[in-house]
């Protein structure tokens, strides 16, 4: 496992790009949901590491959009972001901005649960509660199915992704919701601290 940067050195680095609050908290999302998968799926000692990939996965989508994951590494490397990590979050836009294709758990995990993570995200605020935590698997099938529902998340991607794990569509998405209600509160506490 290559060397890494610190947490806060990534968050600095994320917001040196990303001003919106929007982007923020999706990075922190993807984040604490790349670090549930790896507890989940037995590479708790490589935890960091897939929370970082999360953390950084879109650090060039709000300043270069059209240059998705491909100006992404000549952001990190000057920050001493290593080859192996760039690989990992480069391969997230596989199919829809690069040839980078996915290739270990960890990067097929990223591919499958970003665009997911917007689509439950999304979904959450349309209920009363604007929370995962009272979210069922069938109401995020339910948004899944719905077309004109939050558009822009890809369900071909997460079919790819769940496909490219070996996994259920079903499995992809419960996974993918428990993680984002355990995290829920922890991000909405450093969200008001870092926009504060």
């Amino acid at each position: 496992m290559e060397k890494m940067i610190s947490r806060e050195a990534a968050l600095a680095l994320l917001r040196q790009y990303n001003q919106e609050p929007f982007h923020i908290q999706h990075a922190l999302t993807v984040e604490a949901v790349m670090r549930w998968f790896a507890n989940d799926l037995g590479y708790g000692e490589e935890a960091d590491f897939w929370a970082m990939c999360g953390l950084l996965h879109d650090i060039d989508f709000e300043k270069w959009p059209e240059q998705h994951c491909i100006k992404a590494p000549e952001l990190l490397r000057p920050a001493g972001v290593g080859e192996e990590m760039i690989h990992a979050i480069c391969s997230h836009g596989h199919k829809i901005c690069t040839d980078v294709a996915p290739e270990k758990e960890m990067e097929k995990v990223l591919f499958a649960c970003d665009e997911l993570t917007g689509l439950i995200g999304a979904a959450a605020l349309m209920r009363p509660s604007k929370s995962t935590t009272d979210m069922e698997l069938s109401s995020v099938k339910k948004k899944f199915k719905d077309k004109k529902f939050a558009a822009g998340c890809s369900r071909e991607v997460i079919k790819d992704g769940a496909e490219l794990l070996g996994w259920e569509l079903d499995t992809l998405i419960q996974k993918t919701l428990t993680a984002m209600q355990q995290s829920e509160a922890g991000i909405r506490e450093e969200l008001a601290a870092l926009l504060g």
